[in-house]
């Protein structure tokens, strides 16, 4: 369970603001609603229809900081817990701050450029010594064209923007890495995201999520995640922002995650520390589990998508106060714990995904979906990422629609859960990958 000490100083009453409107938000939702300190949860007048069934509308656009800031303070909101990276690079944080009266679950702009912008993120990695791949930094075409032209092995580019989890190529060829190097430079397919790019090598092994809480002045390592982001079933096709996730993942060891506690999270807190640059809210490490030891793929400064949906399945206790310690530099007065049901979650998505595809189509089996044949002690739980309700029915509104997460006693049962529950689901064109979880073929590489 989450508790709290005597010394946790939290109000009674706690209104929320959640900025974010897919799959990781609606997951949040659930699971701040459960807190028996919440008084309203505000959520955005765009959010899918899993978030609105929780919460009350914020009337004010919030893309217009500053109204959203007038508005909250009128509505008396103690807690803004930001989803998606987009606010933080604006930094929503310090401007929806204000000290004494209204916190922000989540980090300044400083704080989040280790997410949106990669080469600045390898710079720290370099000065604090965490283990990550040799990589350079380019924003002239025909000079990154030629350092490729000599990665015989293979390499991977990656824009060092913020595009939404698909910026990343990987290139066993040097074919296939002068393409992805062109379409960042020369046809500017991430647009000002992409006009810098950061090569790398290319690394092998199982990749793992690892999120802490952080707070400024301490961390808590939460249970760690595995996701899948590749289309194709196998680990093939494009990147996307992902097609699934599970937890825990027997890749992470005990033993590893104090490896990661000790070279990944210690100095690159550190490292913030000394850069003077305040960090509250989720560092997210993506490791790729080498036979050289963990390497950091990326750094997100946020809660991943779906990996939220089966960690938030599993945590145990109060979110909002988890939330509010981090927000107000008391995580050191709280204690999380995970349910030791293992959790799956399927993604399941438009026809097209991760690139055009249509809108507007109504979905069904969500209730078939639920009421799958399972035990007393298995449970499923299905969250929105791309869906809207209008005039009675539910209707897909984006690329990934539904998460749907399972939790049973072993990992293999709730992966064959979450399998058979999205397989109800029907809108035309509807697709999952069945291999969610599931041992491999290929190792993945990035």
């Amino acid at each position: 369970m989450s508790s709290s000490t005597p010394s946790f100083r939290c109000p009674k009453t706690v209104n929320v603001l959640l900025l974010g409107t897919g799959g990781r938000e609606h997951a949040l939702a659930w699971k701040l609603k459960q807190s028996p300190r919440l008084g309203t949860l505000w959520v955005e007048a765009d959010a899918n229809a899993g978030i609105l069934e929780l919460g009350r509308v914020c009337p004010e656009p919030t893309k217009d900081v500053f109204r959203l800031c007038r508005w909250c303070e009128r509505e008396d909101v103690t807690l803004v817990v930001i989803g998606p990276e987009g606010p933080l690079a604006a930094d929503y944080a310090t401007k929806l701050s204000e000290p004494g009266k209204r916190f922000v679950f989540g980090p300044t702009r400083g704080g989040a450029q280790l997410e949106w912008d990669k080469a600045f993120a390898k710079q720290v990695m370099r000065a604090a010594s965490v283990p990550t791949g040799e990589g350079r930094v380019f924003n002239d075409l025909e000079q990154a064209l030629a350092y490729v032209d000599t990665r015989i092995d293979g390499c991977v580019v990656k824009a060092t923007g913020l595009c939404a989890g698909k910026g990343v190529m990987v290139c066993p060829t040097v074919d296939q890495a002068r393409r992805a190097v062109d379409a960042c430079l020369g046809r500017r397919i991430f647009g000002d995201a992409g006009t810098t790019i950061l090569i790398e090598d290319l690394l092998e092994g199982p990749e793992v999520s690892v999120l802490a809480l952080c707070d400024g002045k301490s961390f808590w390592i939460l249970d760690p995640a595995q996701d899948h982001k590749r289309v194709g079933e196998g680990d093939t096709g494009p990147n996307t922002g992902g097609m699934g996730a599970f937890s825990p993942t027997a890749t992470a060891t005990a033993e590893l995650m104090r490896v990661v506690e000790r070279d990944v999270f210690v100095p690159t807190i550190d490292a913030l520390k000394r850069m003077d640059i305040p960090f509250h809210g989720v560092l997210y490490a993506g490791l790729m589990m080498t036979p050289a030891g963990p390497k950091v793929l990326e750094f997100n400064t946020r809660f991943g998508d779906p990996e939220t949906q089966p960690i938030m399945a599993r945590l145990n206790g109060d979110l909002l106060e988890a939330c509010y310690a981090t927000a107000t530099e008391q995580l050191s007065e709280i204690e999380l714990s995970f349910d030791s049901r293992a959790a799956c979650c399927v993604v399941v998505c438009s026809k097209g995904y991760p690139n055009e595809y249509a809108k507007g189509l109504e979905i069904e089996g969500i209730d078939d979906a639920r009421a799958i044949d399972r035990t007393a002690t298995e449970d499923i739980l299905i969250f929105h990422a791309g869906t809207v309700r209008k005039h009675g029915k539910l209707l897909t509104n984006g690329g990934r629609v539904l998460s749907i997460t399972a939790l049973a006693a072993t990992h293999e049962r709730a992966c064959e859960l979450a399998t058979a529950a999205a397989a109800k689901i029907r809108f035309p064109g509807a697709f999952f990958r069945s291999d969610i979880g599931r041992p491999l073929v290929k190792v993945p590489t990035r």
